[in-house]
């Protein structure tokens, strides 16, 4: 599961735009749709042309972001004062979605507080306990791919994940329930930018599509009051985050289902993005699906993982993350303004061959060599205090999906040609849902 960008900051007093690093003089609406739909082109063309650290202006109020290429910097940034850096004061945008006490959303004790809490549930003891659930999940799920027949991977990969947090994180195994739950779960995490703006613009939330956005999370909601009820009645035998979490802490009602949306939001395309890019990349390279099928028989966890962090470096799922800083702030060689953006651009640094030799290959085996990437250089999951909580959990998932699939298929590209991202959202996607063939080993 992968970190939510910055959505919003204050603007710049003038004075101060002179100690700003250099950038583009363009119209905000015309930067703004170039980060939004372009990101992966448009933030390495002006890394080329302005330097390892430079200005964007983005709606809304033109906001200055200030873009960190260099991982020295984005460690500054990641180990700063989260008083000073913060990331939840930023994403107000996402308030009416996940509400005033997702995690996302606090800074300083409360955001200690309440990471704290979730801790329990993501520790490696829990962790290994999920794992044979994501396991027989991701079985029954690769049991109904078609053989020898084109299909989307990303759209089943968005099935899989989706069912995972349905099932693990939710703890719903309900069928009726699961019945009902599923489509309205994906209304939600399929929200657009659109339906984002209502964060910015209240009024919005009264009318359509923004009122049936918020009727169907006001059914979501229903379902998971009513399951958390049901929880604290009785955690006997049960194993997924949410009776973990209640085992584990103090909670109201209402921090449990914020924290359950987080999750649901923050983990369902990211991980079903990465593991898409991974099996298009395996199915192009029968060096790599050999190595990964040779792992899968003989229990290997640290090279299927190998294969999930590489799929993350060579196609971040999540390209930038930000911090508002609270007040003026020495960084980069830059004395930045309070109000600044800061965005730490992990994706530039993925793609830098001074920590990334052959960057633009997919080679998961960089990361089992006896000269792994230096610490700080591979981040998909963020950094400090603010590090994605669940980076664990995907990682462990991203595991069992890979072995209980590449034990019982062989992977074919029906075009071998590389397959570009697109914009969706905060994240980055294939573009034609990386379509693979399998056949039966």
């Amino acid at each position: 599961m992968a970190p939510t960008p910055l959505l919003g900051s204050r603007t710049l007093d003038r004075q101060t735009a002179r100690t700003l690093p250099p950038g583009p003089r363009w119209p905000t609406l015309v930067q703004s749709a170039l980060f939004a739909s372009h990101r992966k082109t448009f933030l390495p063309r002006m890394r080329e042309q302005y330097g390892d650290v430079f200005t964007i202006r983005l709606v809304p109020k033109s906001r200055v972001c200030v873009v960190l290429s260099r991982p020295d910097h984005i460690r500054e940034v990641f180990g700063g004062s989260p008083s000073v850096m913060h990331a939840g004061e930023g994403n107000t945008a996402l308030e009416p979605v996940m509400g005033s006490s997702s995690l996302l959303l606090l800074d300083d004790e409360d955001h200690v507080r309440m990471r704290r809490q979730l801790m329990p549930a993501f520790s490696g003891q829990a962790l290994r306990g999920y794992a044979d659930m994501v396991h027989e999940l991701a079985v029954a799920e690769a049991a109904t791919w078609p053989i020898d027949t084109p299909f989307e991977m990303h759209q089943r990969m968005r099935n899989l994940t989706l069912e995972i947090i349905l099932q693990v994180i939710f703890g719903v195994t309900d069928h009726d329930r699961l019945n009902t739950l599923r489509p309205l779960v994906d209304k939600i995490v399929s929200v657009s930018p659109i339906i984002m703006l209502g964060g910015f613009y209240r009024p919005l939330l009264r009318i359509p599509p923004w009122r049936t956005f918020l009727r169907a999370q006001e059914q979501i909601d229903q379902i998971l009051y009513d399951e958390i009820a049901r929880r604290r009645g009785n955690l006997t035998g049960r194993n997924d985050v949410l009776s973990r979490l209640l085992a584990a802490g103090e909670w109201t009602d209402v921090e449990l289902r914020d924290q359950l949306v987080t999750l649901l939001l923050a983990g369902h395309e990211t991980t079903a993005t990465a593991l898409a890019w991974a099996f298009h990349e395996l199915a192009r390279r029968p060096e790599d699906l050999a190595f990964g099928q040779h792992a899968t028989d003989h229990g290997a966890d640290g090279e299927l993982e190998a294969i999930v962090k590489e799929s993350l470096r060579l196609h971040p799922v999540v390209y930038q993350v930000g911090r508002r800083l609270t007040e003026t702030t020495d960084l980069a060689g830059y004395r930045l303004p309070r109000g600044t953006t800061i965005l730490a651009a992990m994706g530039l640094v993925h793609r830098d061959a001074e920590h990334f030799p052959t960057p633009a290959e997919f080679r998961p085996q960089r990361f089992l060599s006896d000269d792994p990437p230096a610490p700080g250089t591979w981040m998909p999951f963020g950094g400090g205090s603010r590090r994605c909580i669940g980076a664990g959990f995907s990682l462990m998932e991203g595991t069992e999906i890979l072995r209980a699939t590449l034990a019982a298929y062989n992977l074919h590209a029906p075009d071998p040609t590389p397959e570009p991202a697109q914009a969706k959202n905060v994240t980055l996607v294939p573009k034609h849902g990386t379509r693979v063939t399998v056949t039966r080993r």
